[in-house]
């Protein structure tokens, strides 16, 4: 077959399938361009998901007469001060998104720049352009988009339903709207009611606004702020405490030089920065915001624009993992347990049985009494109340008043063999003693390693673990990095691992489950993991069997050193599984709880 020429008209539908993928990228290729026109401004309509109607108007700068017939133009473009294709400064350049969008649907502008004395009006329909007329319009661009895709009818059968389309574009309109807090949006359509965010207040706090408006109250109660700059890179923005996490990584909102991305390198370094404080299937909620120059990116990866690439990638996630682990480290204590409301939520007031209930079928009530005999406290004082002591019990004389004024209070009991009861001076703390001293010792492993090592202690007698083959091989591959933390195991035969040291601080540990579990997390690594991220699963690991276990009786001093040691600690407020290590109700709560309030 010989080689020819491709008439234009194929041509733009061939680029034109590269940059509209969907309703969806028509939206973000216009917004981005009413942003780049220095909109205060934009508001959204969609009908039938995006196929049938987009309507995008602005109040921007607006284009000339002589703009608008370049602008509908393949490789026209007005975001480009010279051919220097690393100086990009705005959200898109590449000058294929009109003509694009007009090789296959019908494209309307109407535009009016400040300069010319009325507005001026051009439509393109699968790829045929008409000629400039006058129109009306009072400020800024106002562009239609009809009939998408009707000029390639095959790319109609790729789409979704017009709910799934109109959630599409809602979620496009919601990063760009997240990305510039100062721009007003509005998105309307047939598929549900107008939803309008107002612009923002300059700044973080208007940042927080913003955020808080499109993902709810929630975030803005659990926001953290972080922050980072180093070598002409900045890092900022919100990111959610570990208490309010996501099943998936969709909450987590990107952004480079305020252009929304879904970039893996940014993505990694969320998932290290959090991954001392979630359970693997968790996810957190962040938005970030990387600032650098433009000639340190290329914005030019992708067709749609959602990649990136940095020339200095390992600066920019260094700088997103300490800025992260800072915030949470600084908001260590902010755990879902002090959301009170969720806390309250799951009390229920008593309530008395139906019909004509009997106090003396209670199981309280006085053995022996009669029928008709009425509780006698000269028989059996208070016997009413003998439900059975705490495991533990501090009487309020006993404790230092001191304690009182610590963040986790006083302890007071401890019920069940698993929960401290600590009295502040506005309220009580219900603390987990396993999860609380997990996240202590697993602290505490970190530290001696950064130090001088972990402390080991030999075994006099080596404890041998009978394990199948192929998990003896997989542990004494690791031997070197299980040694970090001073647990020193070797082969034993072809079925057997003979521990002979163990970590000092874990004290008394069972050889046997600590490496079964390890075993288990081990058969999930594989060698693109890196050697930091293994040496904490194996820290974290063994801070669990080292930890103080649930169902043993606490003396009251050892409740008191457990809270002191929690205020002492950094990330205390979780265990290292994400789970949260204590409970906080104020005062108010519990009067709330009594109908006091």
């Amino acid at each position: 077959m010989p080689v020819r020429q491709l008439p234009e008209t194929i041509v733009n539908r061939i680029a034109a399938g590269e940059v509209v993928e969907r309703p969806a990228s028509v939206v973000k290729e216009l917004v981005e361009n009413a942003i780049d026109a220095g909109a205060c401004r934009v508001d959204v309509f969609s009908d039938g998901g995006g196929r049938r109607k987009i309507v995008i108007a602005d109040d921007g700068g607006g284009m000339t007469q002589a703009d608008l017939a370049l602008a509908v133009d393949r490789h026209a473009t007005s975001k480009l001060d010279d051919e220097d294709l690393l100086a990009i400064r705005t959200l898109g350049f590449r000058g294929e998104a009109l003509p694009s969008i007009g090789a296959v649907a019908r494209l309307s502008l109407t535009t009016r720049h400040a300069a010319e004395p009325h507005a001026w009006t051009l439509s393109v329909e699968g790829g045929a352009k008409s000629p400039i007329s006058p129109a009306a319009l009072s400020q800024g661009t106002r562009v239609e988009v009809a009939d998408l895709f009707f000029a390639t009818p095959a790319r109609l059968k790729f789409l979704k339903t017009d709910r799934t389309e109109a959630e599409a574009i809602r979620e496009v309109v919601r990063r760009l709207a997240m990305a510039r807090p100062d721009i007003a949006f509005t998105l309307a359509g047939e598929e549900r009611a107008p939803v309008t965010w107002a612009a923002a207040l300059p700044g973080a706090p208007g940042r927080l606004t913003r955020l808080g408006d499109i993902l709810g109250a929630d975030f803005r109660a659990n926001a953290i702020e972080v922050g980072s700059e180093r070598e002409g890179v900045a890092v900022e923005g919100f990111a959610a405490s570990p208490s309010l996490t996501r099943a998936n990584a969709l909450g987590q909102y990107l952004f480079v030089n305020g252009r929304p991305v879904r970039d893996k390198l940014i993505l990694g370094a969320v998932r290290a920065a959090y991954a001392d404080y979630l359970p693997r299937d968790r996810h957190p909620v962040v938005a970030l915001f990387v600032t650098l120059d433009s000639r340190e990116v290329d914005a030019n990866v992708h067709p749609a624009k959602t990649e990136v690439r940095f020339r200095n990638a390992g600066l920019v996630r260094a700088l997103i993992v300490h800025a992260l682990k800072e915030g949470l480290a600084r908001e260590g204590r902010r755990t879902a347990a002090n959301s009170a409301g969720a806390a309250i939520s799951n009390f229920r007031p008593a309530s008395m049985p139906p019909g004509n209930w009997d106090w003396r079928s209670s199981p309280s009530y006085p053995v022996g009494g009669g029928s008709s005999a009425a509780p006698s406290f000269g028989e059996r004082p208070q016997a009413a109340f003998d439900v059975g002591g705490p495991s533990a019990d501090i009487r309020p004389h006993e404790a230092a008043p001191e304690l009182l004024d610590r963040p986790l209070g006083a302890a007071r009991t401890q019920i069940h063999e698993t929960y401290i009861v600590s009295q502040t001076r506005d309220g009580l703390i219900v603390v987990d003693q396993h999860a609380a001293h997990e996240r202590i010792v697993y602290e505490r492993l970190k530290a001696s390693l950064d130090a001088n090592g972990v402390q080991r202690q030999i075994l006099l007698i080596p404890d041998i673990v009978e394990m199948d083959e192929a998990t003896v091989e997989r542990l004494v591959a690791r031997a070197d990095e299980l040694a970090k933390f001073g647990l020193v195991v070797e082969s034993f035969g072809p079925g057997a691992v003979a521990v002979r040291e163990t970590p000092s601080l874990l004290g008394k540990v069972n050889a046997a489950s600590l490496l079964r579990d390890l075993a288990e997390h081990m058969a999930e690594w594989d060698e693109a993991l890196p050697l930091e991220r293994r040496l904490m699963h194996v820290a974290a690991t063994m801070a669990c069997h080292g930890s103080v276990r649930a169902g043993r009786v606490l003396k009251p001093e050892e409740m008191n050193a457990l809270l002191r040691e929690m205020e002492a600690t950094p990330n205390s407020g979780q265990c290292n599984h994400g789970r949260p290590t204590y409970v906080e109700l104020t005062l108010a709560d519990i009067e709330k709880l009594f109908g006091r309030r």
